[in-house]
């Protein structure tokens, strides 16, 4: 079979890298386009992928950009799909859904974000799907029928014990015999991030004073950071983020994506932006008592959550340990399921 994957995000070559491994392995030939975006270009690089990047130059996030280049993409990937014939497309992007529908190809678009929370890519993109492929915890709006639900999490495709050993000489830089704390300050710029408020200056300042006195600080940033925490910036490879996660004390950011990685890793975590509670994926994570999610109006609670569990890290890290061990009971190997899914295709 042949297979055509677009990646949009850095989130996206991690959702999709062990799927296309074991596609590749079993023969078939898979197709990998991407755009530009942080540093998704150097990881598709790094993992030896050929692949074609169909928007180079980026865009701008105002919404005439967002339209012209997202027409661009069409074309261009219509242009590829055209020469390299697919049997199937797969990723999280609404080009694939609209290339899907002119050439007759099945496009699965893969999101965990319910619909309410991303509108416009909805919009965008669901009416034009095969399959919309999602969490089944997740809402997909009005499309219910176009849904192929699993119990499960975009980051256990990748971070399953499965697919994933944390290994601690992957990270000497950060010496995980001693507490460390990650924090991820998130850009939230694009089109859904409208009016939604996360870490600020004066905030990041409290978590670094209150933090310092019990481990190490280190900080990644999709955002240009203050001179103040320059000092804490990570510097270790980006594929070894997580295992940086994975041994990590405590993570606390504004990122959505992050946040989940370190609490299906067994990392207490905090997430501090206005998104909590809107997001089916992430309150589930927090049902079991891996996250905790703040709304950026709750600047007190914050602080006092992080005092509370620097009180007692073995504690809270025992705890998390054991949420994730039921959490892995619940829950599937995505990367399997999703292989057996687009596999299927051409039987269906």
């Amino acid at each position: 079979m042949r297979f055509l994957f677009y990646l949009g995000h850095p989130a996206h070559f991690h959702l999709f890298r062990i799927v296309i491994g074991k596609l590749k392995a079993a023969g078939h030939e898979v197709c990998i386009l991407i755009k530009k975006k942080d540093i998704l270009e150097d990881l598709v690089k790094r993992q030896g992928w050929a692949y074609t990047n169909i928007n180079p130059e980026g865009r701008a996030d105002h919404k005439l950009s967002i339209a012209w280049k997202l027409l661009k993409r069409d074309f261009e990937l219509y242009r590829h799909v055209r020469s390299f014939r697919p049997d199937v497309m797969a990723g999280t992007s609404a080009e694939i859904t609209h290339v899907g529908r002119l050439t007759g190809i099945p496009s699965y678009v893969f999101n965990e974000d319910d619909a309410e929370v991303v509108p416009l890519f909805a919009r965008l993109a669901y009416p034009w799907a095969t399959h919309i492929v999602a969490p089944d915890s997740c809402s997909v709006g009005k499309w219910t029928s176009k849904k192929i639900s699993y119990h499960g999490y975009h980051e256990l495709a990748y971070l399953h014990p499965a697919h994933f050993t944390p290994d601690s000489s992957r990270i000497p830089e950060l010496d995980p015999q001693h507490p460390f704390f990650i924090l991820r300050f998130a850009s939230l710029t694009a089109h859904h991030d409208t009016g939604r408020g996360g870490i600020t200056r004066d905030i990041a300042q409290q978590l670094v004073d209150a933090l310092r006195p019990h481990g190490r600080i280190f900080i990644t940033a999709e955002r240009p950071l203050e001179p103040e925490f320059e000092q804490y910036r990570i510097k270790i490879d980006p594929l070894n983020i997580h295992h940086a996660l994975a041994f990590a004390t405590l993570y606390i950011g504004d990122s959505q994506t992050m946040a989940a990685e370190a609490a299906v890793l067994g990392t207490p975590s905090i997430r501090f932006n206005d998104f909590v509670g809107e997001i089916s994926y992430l309150r589930d994570l927090e049902e079991y008592g891996l996250s905790y999610g703040i709304r950026a109006s709750e600047e007190e609670r914050l602080m006092t959550t992080v005092k509370q569990l620097l009180r007692d890290i073995p504690g809270a890290t025992a705890a998390a340990k054991s949420a994730r061990e039921r959490l892995l009971s619940d829950k599937i190997d995505c990367a399997d399921f999703f292989t057996r899914l687009l596999t299927s295709v051409v039987q269906r």
